[in-house]
């Protein structure tokens, strides 16, 4: 990716395949398939992707493609790391609260 594409919000499903190196059906498709894959529509249909989907894409095409998975170990690969994120985000959150209420108690 260049400099100049990185300042942008959103991106074409063609900037977006040229970026990634996959073409636009194969986008498409893994739209269908992957259910966190959504990009915002407009006018006539246009896909618009922001930078999170593009990461989520090549994280499904290194899934695919260089790891050898099938779209359903994709799929299940994808959710665990969702689910570790999750936990981990919330335990930094609980770990913040109580440093807060251990202040205030001081």
């Amino acid at each position: 990716m260049n400099k100049e594409n990185l300042d942008k919000k959103y991106f074409s499903i063609s900037e977006v395949s040229s970026l990634c190196e996959i073409k636009p059906h194969t986008l498409r498709f893994w739209e269908k398939e992957f259910s966190h894959l959504k990009p915002l529509t407009r006018k006539g249909s246009r896909r618009y992707y922001q930078k999170k989907d593009i990461e989520y894409i090549k994280q499904i095409h290194y899934l695919l493609y260089e790891e050898g998975m099938t779209i359903a170990g994709a799929k299940k690969n994808l959710k665990s790391l969702k689910n570790k994120d999750l936990k981990e985000d919330t335990s930094i959150a609980i770990v913040q609260e109580l440093e807060g209420l251990l202040k205030e108690i001081k």
